[in-house]
């Protein structure tokens, strides 16, 4: 893998930055690459050499997300739900600006989409329809119902102001995690 220099990090994390700072002010369609590069205090040019776009910018912040989400879990398969949603939670907080922004004020709801679909793909490995109390369900069901109630609970979680902490929130949610699947 070759080294990517310093810098060159540094200038990509000053373009998101800046990037999702504006898109907690104001609408997406009327953020500009000027706006972005203002905010940066980088040059307009710079943001053009690291992204065609502020959709591939967009774009590139949330399949960076995604993947840090999908390794996290991942990582996290001999875990039980509680343990588990810790290590989640403390990911959420830790991007809170990130999160807040994408779900919590409605900035951009194709990452809420792609966010409930990575979670969605996620619970499906952990539904086991052959026993217990999902006996006969569906999976896509099942994956489904318990997908749409975690995203919602984050979004409530950050839409005020995340009034619990990581690891209340995290035993709170993977308790309802482990009485569903």
């Amino acid at each position: 893998m070759a080294k990517v220099d310093r810098r060159i990090i540094r200038t990509q994390e000053a373009i998101k930055k800046a990037f999702l700072e504006l898109m907690s002010e104001k609408n997406f369609d009327s953020i500009t690459i000027q706006d972005i590069a203002d905010r940066g205090n980088i040059n307009r040019a710079t943001v053009y050499l690291h992204y065609m776009d502020k959709f591939d910018l967009l774009d590139k912040i949330i399949e960076e997300h995604i993947n840090n989400m999908a390794n996290l879990c991942e990582s996290e398969a001999e875990m039980n739900w509680i343990e588990s949603t810790v290590h989640c939670m403390e990911y959420l907080e830790k991007n809170y600006l990130f999160f807040s922004t994408m779900l919590a004020s409605g900035g951009a709801p194709y990452f809420r989409s792609r966010f409930l679909q990575h979670n969605i793909e996620e619970f499906k490995k952990d539904v086991d329809l052959t026993k217990g109390k999902n006996f006969g369900q569906s999976e896509d069901v099942v994956a489904e119902f318990v997908a749409n109630a975690y995203v919602g609970v984050v979004e409530w979680w950050l839409k005020n102001g995340m009034p619990y902490s990581t690891k209340e929130m995290a035993e709170k949610v993977g308790d309802l995690l482990e009485r569903v699947l």
